[in-house]
């Protein structure tokens, strides 16, 4: 136990908010690359696009589990 909290709760908490934290990061990387290499329009639109798909996969990983939970 670390903090009164044991090593399964603390593994939930980081790899739920810990993960959703860290894709918001890549997305202001991803933006501000977007700007300095000045990719226009449709650029930013595809790096995003890309990025996107691994967004999608998180959020229906979280729902499929809210789902089986149930």
């Amino acid at each position: 136990m670390i903090f009164g909290f044991t090593e399964e709760q603390i593994a939930h908490f980081f790899l739920t908010y810990g993960v959703g934290a860290f894709i918001l990061f890549m997305l202001f990387i991803i933006l501000q690359l977007a700007r300095q290499s000045k990719a226009g329009k449709f650029g930013t639109f595809v790096i995003f696009l890309g990025l996107g798909v691994g967004f999608i996969g998180f959020i229906a990983k979280f729902i499929i589990q809210w789902w089986l939970e149930r």
